[in-house]
């Protein structure tokens, strides 16, 4: 049964949600102001908090901030009988799941709370996995060389395609366009990225990776959706919501995947850039799911179509219970939450095998076939 922290200063606000939610199957705790919820949850955490929005000990921004100190998973429901846009925002940019006004109705908040205890199960498993793969680093080299190498990497630069099959059906999918160079130095595309990062040439590449992907494209087998990497920085450059751009002419079947291996916190108006490539015809992804930042936050704001499994948690997943049992979580949770799921990085017939026993049906890895130039057919 999952637990609820109810947080005013309001005796009767505080009895009101305690029996609605009692009635809606959760075990209730309550704390009059932010100090004592605070000792509360330290003392016995809880799956979902809802609290006031003003308080006289501390506001709930104060205490939401407060609360990220030593949780960063658990969402935090946010209630005010006062609304105004800049609270709101506020509480976004603070981490808030949800801004709601009062009187919340009993509809709403079962809406609100069911869907933010699924995402915080699925932000548990998205943190256990990362203690069940490994994550390494490079340097890059100095700046000099670096800057020529960069430049040696752009020119050559080409777009190869993985196919995404459906086990279930035993066809292609869609095709994940990933990019790639001849440069020697560069050839790791996690270092060809990193590179322009350094240089600060991060909107220039995601640029010429989408305009190329679209001019690929065109040959594209008909009825198959591609998938296209962003990084968090180009959801920051007008070209990726502009009509014009060359990808958004095939907005209605790209699929832009927005990586769980850099944060998307220091991006602006992210909310407003996410729902303006909604609106001209992208879906979204989280990518990497397992490997990288496990806050809520990004998976929260993003609400994403898709969520793709990483690579690091599949491999050798038909020898690691422990991987079977995460994967399983985060299928069924996928499929809660109305989010299609798809598992990267299939490298053997032992792995396929297991991952179909666990719910699991879109795959890609080098067990159907390997990235290459046009759209390699995969081995079903």
């Amino acid at each position: 049964m999952s637990r609820v922290l109810v947080v005013d200063d309001d005796e009767l606000v505080v009895q009101s949600y305690a029996r609605t939610l009692g009635r809606l199957g959760y075990t209730v705790d309550t704390a009059s102001s932010a100090r004592q919820a605070i000792d509360r949850f330290r003392a016995d955490a809880s799956d979902v908090v809802l609290s006031d929005l003003a308080m006289p000990d501390m506001d709930g921004l104060s205490f939401l901030r407060e609360l990220r100190r030593f949780d960063l998973d658990v969402p935090v429901v946010i209630v005010t009988g006062a609304p105004s846009m800049e609270t709101a925002i506020k509480a976004v940019e603070y981490g808030a799941f949800r801004y709601i006004t009062k009187p919340a109705s009993s509809e709403t908040l079962a809406e609100t709370l069911g869907r933010a205890v699924r995402f915080h199960e699925l932000a548990r498993m998205r943190r256990l996995a990362m203690d069940l793969v490994e994550q390494s680093g490079h340097a890059l080299g100095d700046r000099a060389s670096l800057e020529a190498r960069f430049e040696s990497a752009v020119s050559t630069a080409w777009i190869a395609f993985q196919p995404i099959i459906s086990w279930k059906e035993r066809k292609v999918s869609g095709y994940e366009a990933l990019l790639r160079t001849k440069e020697p130095t560069l050839l790791r595309p996690d270092h060809f990225i990193d590179a322009a990062a350094r240089l600060g040439r991060l909107h220039d590449l995601g640029r010429m990776a989408r305009a190329r992907t679209a001019a690929a494209a065109q040959s594209a087998p008909p009825d198959v959706r591609l998938f296209v990497n962003v990084h968090a920085s180009d959801l920051g450059d007008d070209d990726l919501i502009l009509p014009s751009a060359p990808l958004s002419q095939l907005a209605n079947k790209v699929t832009l995947e927005l990586t769980e291996r850099t944060s998307l916190d220091g991006a602006a108006d992210l909310r407003e850039r996410l729902e303006a490539l909604r609106a001209l015809g992208f879906r979204l992804a989280v990518d990497d799911l397992g490997a990288g930042y496990a806050g809520l936050s990004s998976l929260a704001v993003v609400s994403p179509e898709v969520v793709k499994i990483d690579m690091s948690l599949v491999r050798d997943v038909d020898r690691s219970p422990s991987k079977q049992e995460v994967i399983r979580s985060m299928t069924r949770l996928a499929a809660d939450l109305g989010m299609e799921l798809i598992v990267e990085g299939v490298e053997t017939a032992a792995e396929r095998d297991t991952l179909v026993t666990l719910g699991c049906d879109l795959m890609q890895g080098f067990f159907f076939a390997r990235p290459g130039p046009g759209f390699p057919k995969p081995e079903l």
